[in-house]
């Protein structure tokens, strides 16, 4: 039984047992029953506007969920892993393959060695330049013949 049902059953009696709203006691029964059947409203007009409010978070919420989904991605390892055979099958197998990590976005990124010969790459996820310093490859690579 709702509040509202409990108060009319409250005023039903009331009127039943014909109280003398001229007396004291008829007059403050009265007045108490009012202010119960005013609260009573009152917390049903304020559960149905929470109810409203329940329904409109939670549409908020679905569709931050979907904006979340097509800024971020959803990470999921399957696609990782997908993407790196995707990389891999596109090499050739003779040529050797180099990937780094964008500071950016964090993502791996898989060049050959002419990109590496020309010392910068654009990531492809972000679009943030990087730039590779290979002069101390060229040192260690002479080295290493010096040495043989």
């Amino acid at each position: 039984m709702e509040i509202t049902e409990k108060v009319a059953y409250l005023k039903g009696l009331a009127e039943g047992m014909e109280l003398d709203t001229e007396k004291k006691e008829g007059k403050l029964l009265s007045a108490i029953i009012d202010v119960l059947e005013d609260i009573a409203l009152e917390l049903e007009d304020i559960h149905d506007e929470t109810s409203e409010l329940a329904d409109g978070l939670d549409a908020v919420s679905d569709d931050l969920e979907d904006v979340e989904d097509v800024v971020f991605g959803e990470e999921d390892e399957d696609e990782d892993d997908e993407d790196s055979e995707y990389y891999e099958d596109d090499l050739d197998e003779d040529e050797d393959c180099y990937a780094t990590t964008c500071p950016t976005c964090e993502e791996t990124i898989y060049f050959d060695e002419s990109v590496l010969e020309d010392g910068q790459v654009i990531c492809p996820n972000c679009g943030e330049k990087l730039e590779f310093d290979t002069s101390s490859l060229d040192e260690s690579e002479e080295d290493e013949d010096d040495q043989e």
